[in-house]
Formats: structure tokens, sequence, C-alpha cells
């Protein structure tokens, strides 16, 4: 008997996708199809996002567990709180140079990124449309050191990548996000994989299955679809 697990290829003009709760613990759901706005919401809203290598097709992921920070658990210690207090926060003003700057970090590290210009292109578009928003942390001389960016819909922000050229600068992104999400009554952001640091700010593990229902639930907020 084969070991081989069947990874269903995406049509070109179908939005449809299988059902994540079907798929492995890694979560890859399918593959192919292409990053239009509207398989890209598509994926969103059922609990998938793409992230893949320039050498891949596009890899569309649903993992289990998945890391989530609901908006009440965020941990601000005091040097943090002076940090904030340093810094300015400003919101969708200058979204593809957060975008960027998440890759060009990446890389600078030797690390591998998912950031290609074809996603720069697409998740460009959707902020254009007020789906996809940037924060942005800037110091005392108004450079831009840190920020994060993702999709919001519905009561959930779906977060996809944050940088940092100074100590404390994406924290201060996602802990001002976190506070102007309760004033919007979010319900949690979507932190897609485990991380440290994002644990050590408060975001935890939760199962697959449980994280899809509460994306459900999430998603029947009306949509804040407009430049922040």
């Amino acid at each position: 008997m084969s070991d081989k697990v069947y990874i269903p290829r995406l049509s070109k003009f179908s939005y449809i996708f299988p059902d994540p709760r079907d798929s492995s613990k890694e979560g890859l759901v399918a593959w192919g199809g292409d990053l239009s706005p509207n398989r890209i919401l598509s994926a969103y809203a059922q609990g998938i996002f793409p992230w893949y290598n320039e050498e891949d097709p596009i890899l569309w992921w649903s993992p289990d567990p998945r890391l989530v920070l609901f908006l009440d658990d965020i941990k601000i210690s005091r040097s943090l709180r002076q940090s904030m207090r340093k810094y300015k926060v400003r919101f969708d003003t200058d979204f593809e140079s957060v975008i960027r700057m998440c890759r060009e970090v990446r890389v600078s590290k030797n690390e591998k990124t998912w950031i290609l210009e074809e996603v720069i292109e697409k998740y460009t578009l959707l902020h254009e449309m007020g789906f996809a928003h940037s924060v942005e942390t800037y110091d005392e001389d108004g450079r831009l050191i840190g920020g994060l960016y993702g999709i919001s819909l519905g009561g959930v922000f779906c977060g996809e990548s944050m940088f940092s050229i100074k100590r404390d600068a994406s924290k201060v992104a996602l802990a001002v996000l976190t506070e102007k999400l309760k004033e919007w009554d979010f319900d949690f952001i979507d932190c897609q994989v485990p991380s440290d640091h994002l644990k050590r700010m408060g975001a935890k593990e939760i199962d697959r299955d449980s994280f899809l229902d509460l994306l459900q639930k999430a998603l029947q907020k009306p949509s804040k679809i407009e430049k922040w």
C-alpha cells in the first residue's frame, strides 16, 4: 500500500478549496491556482493561507495546531510600555514599505522568504481594496523601524509577517494593533504557525478544528473594509 498523500491541484477557474479539516497535521491543503484577490480572500475565510518558496508552485496551508492571539491575552512588559511611549505607530500609511521590509530583513539574515514579488503585488492590491493593512512603527526621527501586515476579515486579523530593525519595534506595532482591534470588537489575531516570540507575548496554540470554529464565528461580524 502506498504511503503517498494526495494533495489536490486547484483549478484556475474555481475558488473552491478542499476542507482543511481533512488535511494532515502539517496542513498542506492544496497546490496551484493563482493569487487573485478573490482566491486569497476565499482561502482566508476557510482558514487557509498561501505559503511557498520561489522554486515551488503556490502551496495552500491550514496547519494543526494553529497559533492564535486572543486580544485580552496580550502580555505587555514594562520595557515594552516604555517603547510604546517612545515610538509612534501609524496604520496604512506605507503598506508596500512594510511588506518589502518584512522580506528584506529575512533575506538579510539568509532566511528563505515566501514574500515574493507576486505576493507583494497581490497583497498591495488587497491593501488598495481595503482588506490588507499595515501597522508601522516609527522612531523619534520619523524612520520606519518596524511593523507588520495582514488581512482583515470579519472579526479576525490574519497576521502575515512582521519585522523590526530597532528593539521592540515589531512588538510595539502588535501591541498597538491589539488595542485598536479591541476597540473595533475583533475576536482574535490569527498568527498562523507557532512562534516562541509571539507565545511570549501571549499567543497560544489551539487545535485546527477549534480554530476553524472560532473563525466561522468571527466571520459573522461585518468586515472593516476601508483604510485604517
